[in-house]
């Protein structure tokens, strides 16, 4: 069984590898939209893989960290694609979140990433 919780962070970046003449490497926001994945088996005595309430407090030190910043200025983020803020979000839960399965981040309505660990 796999559980999820998603939460919303407003955050501004730019993409500092990328030619000077993408979009992208150009100051820019998104409302990024993070996903996170439990994957367990539902325990007989409280019906769940996981409480939504312990998703909740794992995340809560991400989302200090992440939410209105320049991302580009948090360290393991200077070069802020999805890609890299899924994999540096994994590596901030992993540790305190048993069963964690997935990152999934949507830095648009219609683009964006999973991250299944190493």
């Amino acid at each position: 069984m796999e559980i999820f919780k998603t939460f919303r962070i407003e955050a501004a970046h730019r993409l500092p590898n990328v030619p000077a003449e993408h979009k992208c490497a150009r100051l820019h926001g998104h409302s990024f939209v993070i996903g996170v994945h439990v994957a367990g088996e539902v325990a007989a005595g409280t019906g769940w893989v996981c409480d939504f309430a312990d998703l909740g407090a794992a995340m809560h030190e991400v989302l200090e960290t992440l939410d209105h910043r320049y991302l580009n200025d948090i360290a393991g983020l200077e070069n802020p694609t999805s890609e890299v803020l899924a994999m540096w979000v994994w590596r901030k839960l992993q540790p305190r979140l048993t069963g964690l399965s997935r990152i999934v981040i949507h830095e648009t309505c219609t683009s964006g990433c999973e991250y299944r660990g190493p």
